[in-house]
């Protein structure tokens, strides 16, 4: 007689299974009628008549990987186009607003390094060439999409981050929002590239069993990033005692690690069929660490890289951030006479003063420069540690290599 835990052990397991058979059925029904001809999978939103993205993704371009960067560029055009074209029919959007939302996705979006969107493409291939499975055309410029829904979310929230920060410079070039005739619009720019993110998954995904997946995981993760910058935020009602390690840890976990590092694996993940819980588990904890130091990273470069190659004016001192090199000089390594100067003109001076110089003096000072290079040191240690429990749980070990070797000891 099998005991009450074997039980519902099994009752469990028929259960799960049920509810599998039950998905199976309904994606079945989905496709059932779609290659009949018949129902709209999107009645409420099935209008009007002459929307372009009503009859379907278009037939994608050849994907040079070869040139990977103009490749990867050439898709954000397309998509660029895409929006561009529906906001006229769709939605009723005169010239002009058309226009500016062409000015506006062009100066906000497209550029930059572009790390996180070519590492969906990098992922997808390594994870398709490790299950011995091809990487078709239409594959590629999928990958490539997500890649830029990545992009895409990246610049609204850098819009909104640099407006409520009073940035002055992102990548090289003005922010967006100092512009005279965009200021304020810049809000509204920024929430109109986030709802694009969700037309272009709609557009080029929704016929595929997997779209509710991506969906779910672009919302999840921006919810995510939205967490960590409601905990950046607080910070400037915080005393400098609560700009600790821990927050600070915290902080770049949720706004930069979910986004800028999990989620273009895990869409690979997705789009590659990988389906087991413990496979996403594993590469969250392998990317959420570097991630972290991803973050440790821009707050070292912040204080003591050059601007011009740095891209911006660092601004971390001025703003009273909780960062990496701040929580250490004030926590973790501060002496009385340090942690008095820090509560005397940590986020009250300005950019380029002499108080802020005194700072990244006393930074140095406190041998900060040292601790950051022990803890890439470390950093890249633990990394390799991870190899095998990444492999076991049926990931090429290569992804995770490949992002890591993009960020260690960058400069910019």
């Amino acid at each position: 007689m099998a005991s009450p835990a074997k039980r519902a052990r099994t009752d469990a397991d028929e259960a799960a299974l049920q509810a599998r058979v039950k998905e199976l059925e309904a994606e079945r029904d989905m496709w059932r009628a779609k290659a009949q001809g018949s129902g709209v999978a999107f009645p409420a939103t099935h209008w009007p008549a002459g929307k372009p993205s009503l009859v379907g993704p278009p037939a994608y371009p050849q994907y040079d990987q070869s040139k990977p960067k103009e490749s990867f560029l050439a898709v954000c055009d397309m998509l660029i186009d895409e929006v561009c074209a529906e906001l006229g029919p769709g939605y009723e959007m005169p010239e002009a607003e058309v226009a500016w939302a062409r000015r506006m996705l062009n100066y906000n979006v497209r550029g930059g390094k572009m790390n996180r969107g070519l590492m969906v493409i990098d992922s997808g291939v390594h994870i398709l060439k490790a299950k011995q499975l091809p990487a078709s055309n239409d594959t590629i410029v999928r990958f490539a999409i997500l890649g830029w829904c990545i992009e895409w979310l990246q610049g609204w929230l850098l819009v909104a981050d640099d407006f409520m920060d009073d940035s002055k410079t992102r990548r090289g070039q003005k922010c967006w929002y100092l512009h005279d005739d965009v200021q304020k619009i810049a809000i509204n720019d920024a929430f109109f590239t986030e709802m694009l993110v969700y037309k272009v998954l709609k557009r080029h995904f929704s016929h595929l069993p997997y779209y509710a997946q991506l969906v779910d995981l672009m919302m999840e993760t921006t919810f995510q990033t939205e967490c960590g910058q409601l905990l950046d935020s607080i910070c400037a009602n915080c005393t400098l005692e609560e700009l600790t390690l821990e927050r600070w840890t915290l902080i770049v976990k949720y706004k930069t690690a979910f986004y800028s590092f999990y989620l273009p694996v895990a869409l690979s993940m997705l789009v590659t069929g990988v389906r087991d819980p413990a496979a996403f588990n594993k590469a969250r904890e392998v990317l959420l660490m570097m991630g972290v130091y991803f973050q440790a990273q821009d707050d070292y470069l912040d204080a003591f890289a050059n601007p011009e190659e740095l891209g911006k004016v660092g601004t971390d001192i001025q703003d009273k951030k909780c960062s990496w090199l701040f929580a250490h000089a004030y926590h973790q390594h501060g002496t009385e006479e340090s942690r008095a100067m820090l509560a005397n003109h940590y986020g009250k001076c300005k950019v380029g003063s002499e108080e802020e110089l005194g700072i990244k003096d006393l930074y140095r000072s406190l041998g900060l420069q040292e601790l950051y290079a022990e803890y890439e040191a470390n950093t890249m240690a633990k990394m390799q540690e991870y190899r095998l429990e990444v492999e076991a749980n049926g990931l090429p070990w290569s992804v995770f290599e490949r992002f890591f070797e993009l960020i260690y000891k960058r400069r910019k």
